[in-house]
């Protein structure tokens, strides 16, 4: 099981990277006192269901925090690796963004004396160490969210394209339209083998409506326009930070034309390396 230790600078960002993994298939555990990290960590790896958890270990935890490098060495003796992201961002904007959310540093709980610029200085002095042993530092002081999910991304997803999730799904219009979706098709243009009486009783599924649907050329080429759109599209999503992405087909019954349509080109899209599922609404 990998393991990622996540630390660093309150302010930073943490919370964010913990949204970012967990979009891309990381199970996270927040502000876990250390002492309990590899328990936890070896309850995980026993269970056999996860292959990549992520623990955030911060100041959080008050006095329990000293015990980080205990839970780390711990945690390497019993042959885990753990890797270490510490996240970082200059004072000034460490300040900008705590009077932006009016949130309490946590040192400043225990000693209210100690200010917002006290708290920090005093928060980076005790991270020192596991600064220096830190894998990965991050620093987020010019990065948006958008921006940090992408490094994220980048640096944690075993494939970039899985980052976003892709949920193709079809529909019949005389039931409405789904209201979840955010890109739909219309495939009513097309020839319908409701019509058909041999066929009539068939799905899109079934290589007999898929044969009699992209036999027509119209077919063919809206469903190579279609995915070409997509392919086009989906990356461009991605990048502005979009996690998940509903594609709906609709046809008149929702259950010959866009079934077809929607199982194709969720096949071309988990074939250009996409998280994809496929579902019908009213097959």
């Amino acid at each position: 099981m990998r393991l990622l230790i996540v630390t660093g600078m309150s302010g930073a960002g943490k919370s964010k990277v913990v949204d970012a993994l967990e979009d891309i298939g990381w199970f996270c555990a927040d502000n876990l006192p250390p002492r309990l990290a590899p328990t936890f960590a070896k309850l995980l790896q026993d269970a056999g269901v996860y292959e990549r958890a992520a623990i955030v270990m911060d100041l959080r935890a008050g006095d329990l925090f000293r015990d980080v490098p205990w839970a780390l060495d711990n945690m390497r003796g019993e042959g885990f690796t753990c890797e270490l992201l510490f996240l970082d961002a200059a004072e000034e904007v460490l300040e900008r963004r705590f009077k932006e959310t009016r949130r309490q540093h946590p040192l400043c709980a225990g000693d209210p004396a100690l200010g917002l610029t006290g708290a920090i200085a005093a928060e980076r002095e005790h991270l020192g160490t596991l600064r220096q042993q830190a894998g990965i530092i991050l620093d987020t002081s010019q990065m948006s969210p958008t921006e940090c999910k992408n490094r994220i991304i980048e640096l944690y997803a075993d494939r970039p394209q899985e980052a976003m999730h892709v949920r193709v799904t079809s529909f019949g219009f005389k039931a409405g339209t789904p209201r979840d979706c955010d890109l739909l098709f219309d495939v009513r243009c097309l020839p319908n083998p409701f019509y058909v009486p041999e066929l009539k009783e068939h799905t899109g599924r079934e290589a007999c409506i898929r044969d009699w649907v992209l036999g027509y050329g119209e077919s063919r080429a809206l469903l190579a326009k279609i995915t070409d759109l997509l392919l086009f599209l989906l990356p461009l999503y991605q990048r502005e930070g979009k996690s998940a992405l509903t594609i709906a087909f609709g046809c008149t019954g929702g259950k010959h034309r866009s079934v077809l349509f929607a199982e194709e080109t969720g096949r071309a899209l988990k074939e250009a390396g996409f998280a994809v599922s496929v579902g019908h609404r009213d097959i």
